[in-house]
């Protein structure tokens, strides 16, 4: 797979104007001085298959095209404070869904799995040997203070999110060589990597900032400032730490485009902060805020006795997941001399005891999580497939080095593990004693004769009922445990410079994982300030696999190396896997109306409204 033939290459230069991507073609070519004559010119784009969607299309096909305009959804926001309405950058706390107000070159359907449609593009082509991608803009669009979004606008969003922005933007658009402005309304992105099929989607979907705006501007420090967009959201109230308002643009220039047809109808949308999950649940109850997402079992179990849901006031709502379910996981920070033997990390592991907090906190609502790509066909299961073998074999050596066996050649998954916590506690000795640790008047000694200590960084005191338990049988050991639970920029300012022993992180998959792999498991990522590769894991084996998953150019080949990367991960103990539902459960005050059934790859809350004769009847019974 990693050496690609001439026969293959020939293959994916025809593909590429056919059907690689999957385009249909448009009705309205570009003018011909700004079409290119070596590729057509395509309106949609598919990772896999062909866009479901004909040519022409009026709207999505779950919103309501009629839905009403006006009125207020209030949100939680949990976790403190923010003082940035910059998202991309590395400094300060940015805050909730400041995306709102940037348009990108096109737009996702969530009723496919990935597929995109023009927004600010209004056309696309693709070079017959994928070095290029080329956008026509549509030549209406405009940033909120009325100036005209340009070819020069994407260009320069591209170079400021690489050059000042979170270094995650240099790693995700790493296939990009560069962007050009052919003309006002034509840019041409030169693409290094021809062989990644997402990539293209990866930069329809740039947000666009206003360079006439931020040019004069430092763009790497924090700001408070209502600053303009091209979506179909302003901002229109900052309260640092306690709200940020959005408010919809009437003259959003864009809100005729079939993507957006019965979308963005909530006039305004507010996010009001709360440092703690039990005060803004009060606040819910009490009618504050109108819709929450219930992380918690029991609240959801038996909290609702309250009477707005007795006389029907609030609705619940559960959304099966449709992604692979989320590892949510304490994750060690292999930065730290105590966490580099593997066989620690297990015996770590084998002191969360799921069942009991299952059946004492959580009412048994829950599934242990064992993969990184639970629930889907990506998660490996047992012996290793011969395709797999061959991806890991150039490995081997550094495999049976780092995690301490063959295990991920020979073993099959899910690991066995005792169920019971006595058996879990004694194989965990067996492993620390196997490691060189000893334990001297009831504390867990190390080869280098310090205390094992392990400290649990939070910033949310919610979570201090499934880290107690887990800490009380790591102490039954001898390990010398403790939590530091701190303010959100602390808890930022701490992770960002690798300063901490554990930390709960969860690592997103979509069913189409692509380039932000990178971001998650791989060296270059291991020391970067706020990549998502928390625990700082340092693999050539995971780097070549992400590459490897990077150019799959099939669904069983992209399979192949998920299985393999979720192998190499699982076997390695680099977190303590958490657990999941497989459903979202959310209730709302009876005031929205929604599409159903959801569309089937996200819930799509854009495509919400506000009944007014149900928003006006809730206001008199408060």
């Amino acid at each position: 797979m990693r050496h690609k033939t001439p026969l293959r290459r020939r293959r994916l230069a025809f593909m590429s104007l056919c059907l690689t991507l999957s385009l249909w073609t448009t009705a309205a070519q570009p003018a011909p001085d700004e079409a290119s004559p070596s590729a057509g010119t395509v309106s949609a784009l598919s990772l896999y298959g062909t866009p479901e969607l004909d040519e022409g299309f009026a709207h999505f096909p779950h919103v309501n095209p009629d839905a009403p305009k006006g009125g207020t959804m209030v949100r939680t926001a949990v976790g403190g404070s923010f003082d940035s309405t910059n998202p991309f950058i590395v400094r300060g706390t940015p805050a909730s869904d400041v995306s709102l107000i940037y348009d990108t070159l096109m737009e996702a359907n969530p009723n496919e799995p990935f597929s995109l449609y023009g927004l600010v593009a209004k056309g696309v082509r693709i070079a017959p040997d994928r070095s290029w991608i080329e956008f026509d803009l549509r030549r209406s669009a405009r940033f909120q203070d009325g100036e005209p979004l340009t070819a020069e606008d994407v260009v320069f969003s591209l170079d400021i999110l690489r050059e000042e922005g979170n270094p995650f933007y240099r790693s995700y658009y790493a296939g990009v060589e560069k962007a050009v402005a052919l003309s006002p309304h034509r840019v041409r992105f030169t693409l290094s990597d021809t062989e990644s099929r997402e990539l293209p989607l990866i930069v329809a979907q740039l947000p666009i900032l206003p360079r006439h705006y931020w040019a004069e501007r430092d763009f790497t420090r924090p700001t408070l400032a209502a600053h303009p967009g091209s979506g179909p959201y302003r901002i229109a109230e900052v309260d640092p730490g306690r709200r940020i308002v959005y408010a919809r643009d009437p003259d959003y220039w864009g809100k005729g485009l079939p993507v957006n047809v019965g979308r963005h109808n909530i006039g305004r949308l507010v996010f009001d902060y709360y440092r703690d999950r039990d005060i803004a649940w009060e606040a819910f109850k009490a009618g504050l805020t109108d819709y929450r997402t219930d992380a918690r079992a029991a609240t959801w179990a038996i909290g609702y006795d309250f009477p707005a849901v007795e006389e029907g006031l609030i609705k619940r709502l559960t959304v099966p997941d449709v992604n692979p379910s989320r590892m949510q996981a304490f994750v060690f920070n292999l930065r730290r001399d105590k966490f580099e033997d593997p066989r620690v990390r297990e015996a770590l592991s084998l002191t969360f005891d799921f069942p009991w907090l299952n059946a004492n906190i959580f009412y048994d609502t829950y599934r242990r999580t064992e993969s990184f790509f639970q629930n889907s066909p990506m998660q490996a299961e047992g012996l290793p497939s011969d395709a797999e073998l061959a991806l890991l074999a150039p490995f081997r050596d550094e495999l049976i080095a780092s995690h301490g066996s063959n295990a991920v050649f020979t073993r099959p998954l899910p690991i066995e593990q005792p169920e019971a916590l006595r058996a879990r506690l004694k194989k965990a000795l067996e492993l620390l004693y196997d490691a060189g640790y000893t334990v001297e008047d009831g504390t867990l000694v190390g080869p280098d004769g310090a205390p094992l200590r392990l400290e649990v960084l939070l910033y949310d005191s919610g979570l201090e009922r499934v880290v107690q338990p887990m800490l009380r049988n790591m102490a039954r050991l001898g390990v010398q445990t403790s939590i530091r639970i701190v303010d959100i920029s602390q808890y930022l300012n701490r992770v960002r410079s690798f300063d901490f022993d554990m930390v709960i992180s969860q690592f997103p998959q979509s069913n189409n994982p692509g380039n932000e792999q990178r971001d998650f498991w791989t060296s270059a990522a291991a020391s970067r300030p706020q990549s998502r590769n928390v625990m700082g894991l340092e693999h050539p084996a995971v780097d070549a696999l992400v590459e490897e998953l990077i150019t799959a150019d099939s669904r069983k080949e992209l399979n192949t190396v998920t299985h393999a990367l979720d192998r190499v991960l699982r076997w390695g103990f680099y977190v303590i896997p958490h657990y999941h539902s497989g459903e979202t459960r959310i209730a709302v005050w009876d005031k929205f109306g929604y599409p159903r059934p959801f569309p089937e790859y996200g819930m799509d809350l854009d495509a919400w409204w506000v009944d007014p004769e149900r928003a006006t009847r809730l206001e008199q019974r408060r």
